[in-house]
């Protein structure tokens, strides 16, 4: 089953025995395929493992935390027409690979897949699952699952030639909500994003995590996508939704600094989606209000 239309992007900091293990389990992968390790500057010899354990893995150690820019870096690394993401506390189901490369060669226009996301140990699915399989984004009849906004990194696998026109990861977002940056630009580029539930992602979360950070940044985040992307009124429906929800705490307020420190940025990068793809996507701001897994909370 050696699959020669595929690599895989997987990002790491500070998990050296998580990354390890995340990359075993992709050489177990019938599929074969070339990973692409990129380490965000980390200080526990993480990259000098994944060298000495795994030399066939081409491994790219930088100097800094680079956050998502990280999967740029690795896409750059790939002449697969195919690149699936992972991070270093997920991995792909035996299989999923070769059906996502089949879906993206059936469908030309199909930019990105996202898969089902299993939650270990326990086995369930995650809760942001229900809300890619029930997603309210209309799309086209040939799609072969349901059209997605957005999409989760690390439960993705992406037409290189879409990513790259699109521009990646912004390097400004760094890590959290990311995703929805290039999302919006994949689709006003006009490409396709769609659920498959037959492809499967595991997730053990990893304790390695700094819950307070990944809130502060991923809430500057929303409200940068917001006034990048969204035209006016949404903008501002949005951002008062944001303001009486989020947590009335410490951590909320630097986010909102750290999205008005970036206003002179923001302005110079504001460009609204087109009327077609708001249309399309105007469901999601009542999803998202709804959404028992998308909250700004930690």
């Amino acid at each position: 089953m050696i699959d020669q239309r595929i690599g895989v992007v997987v990002i790491t900091w500070q998990r050296r025995d998580e990354a390890l293990a995340a990359v075993q389990r992709l050489r177990e992968l019938p599929e074969q395929p070339h990973v692409v390790l990129v380490d965000n500057g980390s200080t526990d010899g993480t990259a000098d493992a994944v060298r000495e354990q795994f030399p066939e893995v081409e491994v790219v150690a930088l100097t800094e935390n680079m956050g998502a820019v990280g999967r740029n870096i690795g896409v750059a690394r790939l002449r697969t027409p195919y690149v699936a993401f992972c991070d270093d506390d997920t991995w792909w189901e035996p299989g999923s690979l070769s059906a996502a490369a089949d879906a993206l060669d059936a469908y030309p226009r199909l930019g990105l897949v996202n898969a089902r996301i299993v939650v270990e140990p326990a086995g369930v699915d995650d809760p942001i699952v229900e809300e890619l399989r029930d997603s309210p984004v209309p799309g086209p009849d040939w799609l072969p699952g349901p059209a997605l906004g957005s999409f989760l990194a690390g439960a993705t696998v992406v037409r290189r030639e879409a990513f790259e026109q699109a521009g990646g990861f912004s390097p400004r977002l760094w890590l959290g909500g990311e995703e929805e940056l290039l999302a919006t630009d994949l689709l006003s580029a006009g490409w396709e994003l769609c659920y498959l539930e037959d492809l499967v992602v595991h997730h053990r979360a990893s304790a390695l995590r700094d819950a307070t950070h990944r809130r502060r940044v991923g809430l500057r985040n929303t409200l940068w996508f917001v006034w990048m992307r969204r035209p006016i009124r949404p903008a501002l429906r949005r951002t008062a939704f944001l303001a009486r929800t989020v947590p009335r705490d410490r951590v909320s307020a630097l986010a909102v600094l750290d999205a008005a420190r970036g206003l002179p940025w923001l302005i110079r990068q504001r460009r609204p989606r087109p009327a077609d793809v708001e249309a399309r996507l105007a469901p999601l701001d009542e999803a998202q209000r709804r959404s028992r897994a998308r909250r700004y909370v930690g």
